[in-house]
């Protein structure tokens, strides 16, 4: 009487009631792409839901009004264009628009040579760096603010520290905020105060120069000014770009420092004889104070469009003076 192998009984013993194990079936690259496509998707939707019901959404409101009638409280009435031509024929339009530029063009580099300069001194070593530091960029940091504003129009105001200490050498000026000729100064002697972040920006390019360039430079025998213009410009040109870049768009949309220094609730919202009339300051009063939604939203798109220029034109200008480390424009 024969016998099977204990060894080939516990084997057959050992294997599953189911049959053999076989190794899991690779996913479809299909399925995996799209179930990793629909997680993506879930966590920028909070992301996406905001850009359309708080970007997306009121922009294309704005588009369809800047072609109607509309003052808040009738339904829109279709106009077409008009609102943009009568927003052209208008004097006091054009009058934004030039106090505008003139703010832009003046303040955004007074604004930008007071932070470098000022980055300049703070990139050499001494005592209290931190400090000095911390004390020039706390303007930026509260500039923008509405209370800030008021305490800067009191100072330039009539007999306030401004008017007092002109006198004090002689000229009998009077204050800055109810002059017409001189409030736009005082804005930018506001936006020039606030020239910390961009002083932090430049100071972070100072950083990066290689120290050996300035080595060299000095056995070679150049001055303080030389290697300034030769070295140090060159190599911090990306960082001035983009401070002239942030810095112009800020420009262009400046509003409650103008409607807080220059006019403000229960006076003339754009300053004395509209002497600080910045755009948004006039998008402001045909929105809000003559109830003209539509034409509103046209000046609006209008801002948007020159914004949209000028950053055209500075990103087509920097081939020309920007100088990136690997030697290319």
């Amino acid at each position: 009487m024969t016998h099977a192998p204990a060894t080939q009984t516990r084997a057959k013993d050992a294997e599953p009631r189911h049959g053999p194990d076989t190794p899991p079936r690779p996913s479809d690259p299909k399925t995996r792409g799209r179930r990793e496509n629909l997680a993506g998707y879930l966590f920028l939707s909070p992301w996406i839901a905001g850009f359309l019901l708080l970007t997306a959404g009121p922009m294309a409101a704005s588009l369809y009004f800047a072609l109607t009638d509309y003052n808040l409280f009738d339904a829109p009435r279709w106009i077409g264009l008009d609102n943009f031509s009568e927003m052209f024929g208008d004097p006091r339009w054009r009058h934004s628009v030039r106090v505008t530029l003139w703010y832009v063009v003046v303040g955004t580099p007074v604004k930008l040579l007071v932070a470098l300069g000022v980055a300049l001194l703070l990139a050499q070593k001494r005592r209290g760096q931190a400090f000095y530091r911390a004390a020039f960029y706390a303007p930026s940091l509260i500039g923008a603010s509405v209370s800030v504003a008021i305490v800067w129009k009191a100072i330039f105001s009539d007999d306030a520290i401004v008017d007092r200490t002109q006198k004090a050498f002689g000229v009998d000026a009077g204050g800055w905020t109810g002059d017409p000729d001189l409030v736009i100064y005082s804005l930018v002697a506001l936006t020039v105060w606030q020239f910390g972040a961009p002083m932090v920006i430049f100071l972070a390019g100072l950083k990066q120069v290689p120290r050996e360039l300035y080595e060299a430079a000095d056995v070679d025998g150049a001055g303080r000014f030389r290697q300034f213009w030769n070295i140090t410009l060159p190599m911090i040109s990306p960082v001035l770009f983009f401070n002239v870049l942030l810095e112009t768009i800020h420009s262009f949309q400046i509003f409650s420092s103008a409607y807080i220094v220059g006019g403000g609730a229960g006076g003339n919202a754009c300053g004395p004889a509209d002497g600080s009339m910045v755009y948004t300051c006039y998008l402001y009063v045909q929105g809000f104070e003559n109830s003209r939604m539509g034409l509103a939203s046209a000046m609006a798109w209008m801002l948007l469009v020159a914004v949209a220029l000028v950053t055209a034109v500075l990103f087509r200008s920097q081939k020309r003076w920007v100088h990136y480390e690997e030697g290319g424009r």
